[in-house]
Formats: C-alpha cells, structure tokens, sequence
C-alpha cells in the first residue's frame, strides 16, 4: 500500500484571482495621476491668429490665461456681441484683471511669485484697443511677462 495517491484526473487548476484587485487599484492610481480636468470652459470665440516663431511655455503650472473675443453664440444674447475679456469661467471688465492678478500670486508660494507669466489667448479679431487695455491693466498690477497664444503657421494667413 503506498501512502501518496495520485490524481488521476488531467484538469486544469482555477486560475487565481487573488492579484486581481492589486492590478484594478494599480490602474485607478495611474489614470488619477495621469488625467487632467480642464480648468476653464470657454465662453468666447476663440480662433487664435497664426505665428511663424512659437516657442512653448515650460511651466504651464504658472500661467495665468486671459481671454478675450467675441462671446459665442451661447452666450450672445445675454453678453451682446461686443469683445469682452474672460477670467476663469466668468465674463470681466478690464478693472478687474487687477484682482484676478493679484489672487493668482497671492495662490502661488511666495518664490514662484516673480515667475508667474500672463498668457493672453486673444481671438483674431478682437479689436487692438482692448489687447492695449488690458496690458495696461496688467502693468499696473506689475504682472509683466505677457505672452500672446498662438497657432504655428504663417503670419500671412492672418490677413485672409
């Protein structure tokens, strides 16, 4: 009599699902680092003009964004038609963007204050007047690294 019996079956073993719930919480944790909300909804006309020489901003984590154009066809009958400015996802007046300015360095540690830079996304046919307005504005609240958004292509296609 022998004291080991062996299977005589030739089945398969069960696969083990014991490391299943390690690889479903390995995947969540990489798709929350990974994705990235939107920050504003834009209210505005955004066709951006084009540029030859575009460099890409580095930090874009201290950029403030200013928008300006025409309000979109959503928001035409309760804005009108006219260029407005947008900060974050609210319409502005130009008195404004000095408080917007100040609570975005006052956001930021106080080392990285100096090195927030002003990015203007303004569309191709909003008035000059009021991209002079609001780099006054801007001046006047000491925020003087500005950078103007553009589309890379040729500055010729601005004028069709």
């Amino acid at each position: 009599m022998s004291k080991f019996k062996k299977k005589k079956s030739g089945d398969l073993p069960a696969i083990s699902t014991a490391s299943l719930p390690d690889i479903v919480f390995m995947l969540l944790f990489f798709f929350m680092v990974a994705t990235t909300m939107r920050e504003t909804t834009l209210m505005i006309q955004n066709d951006l003009p084009f540029a030859d020489q575009v460099e890409k901003l580095q930090k874009k984590d201290l950029v403030m964004y200013i928008y300006a154009g025409k309000p979109s066809a959503r928001y035409q009958s309760q804005f009108g038609t006219e260029a407005r400015i947008q900060l974050n996802d609210k319409f502005a007046d130009i008195g404004d963007i000095k408080q917007f300015i100040l609570q975005e360095k006052e956001s930021k540690r106080e080392e990285l204050q100096n090195k927030l830079t002003t990015s203007l996304k303004v569309d191709q046919e909003t008035n000059m007047g009021l991209v002079s307005d609001i780099k006054y504005e801007l001046r006047k609240a000491e925020a003087y690294r500005i950078n103007y958004t553009t589309r890379t292509g040729d500055a010729a296609q601005n004028m069709q």
